[in-house]
């Protein structure tokens, strides 16, 4: 097993040999995609430090301090003198570096609190969890709210790592506090319940070589990894993280093997990537028709909102687009009136009717979300009106047909299978290029928005491509 020297919580999900290679490459840059990632997590940072308080407020009682670490020992000081706020703490823990946005000063203790862009809560009336507003901290009291905790891996290990590193200087509350998408709250519940995972996760040895995941495709280290795998022909190439777990158990580690051992689909998809074909038919190739057909795509900023929804119609493109979310309830309601009239003029007519999009949870999501979230206002729709939407058969969903009628080694993103279906894209933006994107559209940019209204259509219309391909029996 490598020997590691200081390691940060974030090396404990998802790739484990990323830290042997921070050490062994340690100049190799971020990718694009990482540090666009690191852009996102400084802003959120700067709102949520321009709500932290910085004296008390009228009524209020006590000593008030805010002061900034930065180093471990700095931290160490700043909790010897009480400090009632201490911004960027830094902790040691083991092995572990543990870096702290805040530690808030609690009658026993101090509770570390981190930002993170997840969402971390949701509303869930019945449901409690405790809270105090960003603006308070250090100041006020922690609340009971209507909220229902959404735990991320990552923010729990973080949390407990923290507490630990906190119980060696006899400062350990036993609790966490989490800011995320809402910046205005801070959400707080013990660290117990993510000990298990915690210890769990900290006894899973760090490897000796590496396995492809998930995150390898963004990954600064991922040129210097797949010779590696390339070389030893390892099936993770083939089937990422915990996908090739139950065929290792049984000996097979390399592409090789799964193609030798002739284990029906497995070993077909093996086959496939060795000779680089895209996609394998599992039998005759079909999609429903309608008369009247029209193609969505949906794009959301994280969990915040759906901020615009792309709609095809006789090769017409029509964009319903909300950049700052304030216009969302009325541009979905936009958006709605126009689906709802194009199925209701089809039905009227004695037509079917078909809207398709690519993989449905994410539109699914957001209608059930607007209609939850702005119910009441004019022209958004009741939730059972969506639900009876998305369980017609008017509403169909390519992905899901892709999936059912065919292999893909390379996987079955609408970005692999549209080329395939002779579709050419007229850029290169992704799900991850369009958060940043969004923001510069959000600013105002007029060129970042058109690259969004284009990448929706481009989703659109290679959704159209796809499904008639499919028809062709291609």
């Amino acid at each position: 097993m490598a020997e590691l020297k200081v390691v940060k919580a974030r090396d404990l999900v998802g790739c484990r040999y990323r830290v042997v290679q921070h050490e062994r490459f340690p100049d190799v840059p971020p990718t694009p995609a990482s540090l666009a990632r690191h852009e996102r997590y400084e802003a959120a940072r700067a709102v949520v430090m321009a709500l932290l308080p910085d004296r008390r407020a009228l009524g209020d009682r006590g000593a008030f301090s805010r002061v900034t670490a930065g180093t471990y020992l700095a931290t160490l000081e700043a909790m010897a003198a009480e400090a009632t706020l201490i911004i960027d703490a830094v902790l040691e823990w083991d092995v572990f570096e543990v870096d702290v946005d805040i530690l808030v000063r609690m009658p026993d203790g101090y509770l570390p609190v981190i930002v993170s862009n997840h969402r971390v809560a949701r509303p869930a009336p019945g449901k409690t969890v405790r809270a105090i507003a960003t603006s308070r901290l250090g100041l006020g009291q922690m609340l009971d709210v209507p909220y229902r905790m959404r735990r991320h891996s990552i923010d729990s290990y973080h949390l407990a790592l923290a507490n630990r590193a906190l119980a060696l200087v006899g400062q350990e509350t036993g609790l966490g506090g989490v800011i995320g998408q809402d910046r205005s709250r801070c959400f707080i519940e013990p660290v117990a319940v993510f000990n298990q995972a915690l210890t769990a996760a900290l006894a899973v040895p760090v490897p000796d070589a590496p396995r492809r995941v998930k995150e390898c495709d963004s990954c600064r280290f991922w040129t210097h990894c797949a010779p590696v795998l390339e070389a030893a022909d390892d099936l993770s190439l083939l089937l990422p993280g915990e996908r090739s777990t139950p065929y290792r158990e049984r000996g097979i580690n390399t592409i090789a093997q799964l193609i030798d051992a002739d284990l029906g689909e497995a070993s077909i998809l093996a086959k496939a990537y060795r000779a680089g074909t895209v996609l394998v038919p599992r039998g005759p190739l079909s999609a429903p028709r309608r008369d009247i057909e029209i193609d969505i795509d949906m794009e959301a900023y994280l969990d915040q909102g759906a901020y615009l929804w792309g709609l095809l119609s006789d090769d017409t493109y029509r964009a319903f687009a909300s950049w700052d979310l304030a216009g969302e309830a009325e541009n979905f309601a936009t958006f709605w009136a126009e689906l709802s009239r194009l199925r209701e003029a089809a039905h009227a007519a004695g037509k079917t009717f078909g809207a398709y999009c690519y993989s449905a949870h994410g539109e699914n999501h957001w209608m059930l979300q607007s209609a939850r979230r702005f119910g009441g206002l004019p022209g958004i729709p009741r939730e059972e009106q969506v639900r009876e939407f998305i369980g017609s058969e008017d509403w169909i969903d390519v992905f899901a047909l892709v999936k059912a009628q065919l292999l893909g080694p390379f996987g079955l993103g609408l970005k692999v299978v549209a080329p395939e279906a002779g579709y050419s894209y007229s850029g290169d933006v992704d799900g991850e290029k369009s958060v940043n994107i969004y923001l510069e559209a959000r600013g105002g940019s007029e060129a970042a928005r058109a690259e969004l209204l284009a990448y929706n259509e481009d989703d659109c219309r290679a959704n159209r491509a796809v499904r008639h391909w499919l028809r062709g029996g291609s």
